[in-house]
């Protein structure tokens, strides 16, 4: 998976659609959330679990473990195959399961003929749904951010059309399982499965060739996720 994804509705149309028991118990914007570039590094809303409820927070995409900060660029995914067993982020599992609301992400596709040229895709759901990426988040709760709050992205093998993409997605859970990852009561070993099993086949996205402009992380707006010439293209490469 690449490091870029959109997040333009509501909280409140994210929180809907998961039907959830759990109260929510901060305050948020009710106003679109209108990012269309969530670039790593930056801060965007998640849906974690607290004492009392659940609760929506703008955490730095990007964590890593106290002794390994400053060593490199904190990453901003982990691998399902190895996030629950590795030193990495043991200190986020099971205790800092979370979810990142999306509407999309982008990957990079390179020409066959000139891997230096890369094309822009947009992967979306086929039925126009929210997405709910699988996370790990450190979050202290205090009037200014703190330098170790962040969050990674669970990541999966591809499947089916979406290798044709990129050999890796997100870990998107359906509604159901969604609830059941933040949900403080399912138990490690239930978490580890929805992992193993939860992400949604790629039967039910559908992706298409976006411009080059969200390259740069300047850019912003609803135009990055338009299909050039208007049209979608699902499984197909374009050069």
């Amino acid at each position: 998976m690449c490091g870029r994804y959109s997040i333009y509705e509501s909280m409140d149309h994210y929180l809907r659609q998961l039907s959830l028991d759990l109260v929510v118990i901060n305050g948020y914007d009710h106003a679109p959330i209108n990012r269309f570039n969530v670039a790593p590094s930056t801060r965007v809303e998640i849906i974690r679990p607290v004492d009392d409820g659940l609760s929506v927070d703008r955490v730095k995409w990007g964590w890593s473990p106290f002794w390994a900060k400053g060593k490199r660029p904190d990453p901003i995914n982990a691998r399902a195959e190895t996030v629950l067993t590795g030193k990495f982020f043991k200190d986020l599992w099971p205790g800092g399961r979370a979810l990142a609301p999306a509407n999309g992400w982008f990957e990079w596709i390179p020409d066959p003929a000139d891997p230096k040229r890369k094309q822009p895709y947009y992967i979306t759901s086929a039925n126009g749904a929210p997405l709910y990426f699988a996370a790990l988040a450190e979050v202290h709760q205090n009037t200014e951010p703190d330098e170790r709050d962040g969050f990674v992205i669970i990541t999966a093998a591809a499947d089916q059309g979406l290798i044709d993409i990129h050999d890796r997605k997100p870990l998107v859970l359906p509604p159901e399982l969604a609830r059941e990852w933040i949900d403080p009561t399912t138990s490690p070993q239930r978490a580890a499965t929805i992992v193993e099993q939860g992400c949604m086949p790629a039967a039910q996205f559908r992706w298409y060739p976006v411009g080059k402009a969200v390259g740069n992380v300047r850019n912003e707006g609803e135009s990055l996720i338009t299909p050039m010439n208007n049209e979608n293209h699902q499984g197909q490469l374009e050069f």
